[in-house]
């Protein structure tokens, strides 16, 4: 028996509710039909519009704040990875590599405390603001519907009322129920009526403190970035410092594209032209008297006397790009090293950052390599004529050339 009686509650509140639906449906097309009038609170409804519009506002700032929240995030993981990578190249015999892991690990944990502080005086904060607008509006819906309830069970009084023939307990009943629909409607009523307009004005000190709280968290992580960024450019500033003055090897890395110096093989001058070799002079002339010749006189025979003397001219000789017994290391005007002067007979374009590029015509002053061992065969190193009387800084102008692409003239 407690089963249905159960059973039988439960149907009967369905059944309730179904003919409450049914009457407001009713009422709701009479009121728009013009055929029943509506109960009008103009106080009220623009307070809806309010909490509508600061719904909308509040549900965009949240977004936007998540919005930035996912930035601030992934700038933390950009950054992370650029000091990952600045960790990876900081070579561990270079000078402040303890400090800038350092730096890193600070950089790290001050963009954790940044984004958690935005979680918590923020984001947390705005969810607990906009948590109460669903109830709110659920309440406003809920008002609407007995408002509804209201204005049906009284067009229903006052028709028993006006109708031809009464019937007293209708109207007694129907009187019972108005007053009843009545007082649910003027307790939400009231409520929302002191809510929605304390509710509207609390926007604009939930703004400030939010905002407020943003720009102050902010500010106080790019100062605290400002004091690890200057410390990070000290150690920097250091490292080119004792870079600058030697007082440590910075060993280089052959480039996987780039041929390695032991590995460069000239490239061959264009069809027809000579290769640059070693230029013998003859000078037929007679020997000056009472002296040596300009260079090295070829011994006469007897039946030779009546002949001019040949004379062969001879240039420093050179081992391992080193001059041996040159003149040209003391000028001031040449290079530090100066060996001999060539010209280009053809254009030749650099493959390699270490490379003279040249065009014909172009005069190189050639110079030894710093180490022998790095020369390859048919490479000279030089610096460019022009670019040495322009810089007189063999840092910025010397590289290596084919010498097969040049001819000596001096």
């Amino acid at each position: 028996m407690a089963e249905m009686g159960s059973k039988g509650v439960t149907a009967g509140k369905i059944a309730s509710n179904v003919q409450k639906k049914l009457t407001r449906a009713q009422e709701k097309v009479l009121q728009k039909l013009g055929k029943a009038d509506e109960t009008k609170d103009e106080q009220f409804e623009q307070c809806v519009q309010n909490f509508n519009k600061q719904l909308t506002e509040g549900t965009r700032l949240q977004k936007d704040l998540r919005t930035y929240l996912a930035s601030v995030k992934a700038m933390h993981e950009a950054s992370k990875k650029l000091n990952e990578c600045l960790q990876e190249v900081y070579e561990p015999d270079w000078p402040g590599r303890d400090e800038a892991n350092k730096i890193a690990e600070n950089n790290d944990l001050l963009w954790m405390d940044y984004h958690q502080k935005l979680v918590d005086q923020a984001l947390l904060t705005m969810d607990t603001y906009l948590g109460q607008f669903p109830d709110i509006k659920s309440r406003i819906a809920k008002r609407g519907r007995k408002l509804v309830d209201y204005d049906s069970a009284r067009h229903h009084f006052e028709s028993l009322q006006t109708a031809k023939k009464k019937d007293e307990a209708k109207i007694a009943k129907a009187e019972e129920e108005l007053v009843k629909a009545q007082k649910v409607f003027e307790e939400m009523n009231v409520d929302l009526q002191e809510e929605l307009p304390s509710l509207w004005n609390s926007r604009v000190g939930f703004y400030v403190n939010t905002f407020q709280s943003i720009a102050g968290l902010e500010e106080n992580f790019h100062k605290e970035m400002s004091k690890l960024n200057q410390s990070l450019n000290d150690v920097l500033v250091s490292l080119e410092k004792q870079h600058g003055s030697n007082t440590f090897t910075v060993k280089a890395q052959p480039s996987d594209n780039a041929p390695a110096k032991g590995n460069k093989s000239p490239s061959p001058p264009p069809d027809g032209s000579p290769a640059a070799t070693p230029e013998i002079r003859v000078n037929h002339e007679p020997e000056p008297a009472g002296g040596a010749a300009p260079g090295a006189t070829l011994p006469k025979s007897p039946s030779q006397s009546s002949l001019p003397a040949v004379v062969v001219e001879t240039f420093p000789a050179t081992v391992n790009g080193t001059v041996e017994g040159g003149s040209g290391a003391g000028r001031l005007d040449l290079p530090p090293g100066f060996m001999f002067k060539v010209q280009a007979q053809h254009d030749y374009t650099a493959t390699d950052t270490d490379e003279l590029q040249l065009k014909a015509g172009d005069v190189v002053l050639v110079i030894p390599f710093q180490n022998p061992e790095e020369q390859d065969e048919g490479w000279l190193m030089g610096v460019k004529e022009s670019d040495w009387n322009q810089h007189k800084e063999l840092e910025k102008c010397r590289g290596v050339f084919p010498e097969n692409f040049t001819e000596r003239v001096q």
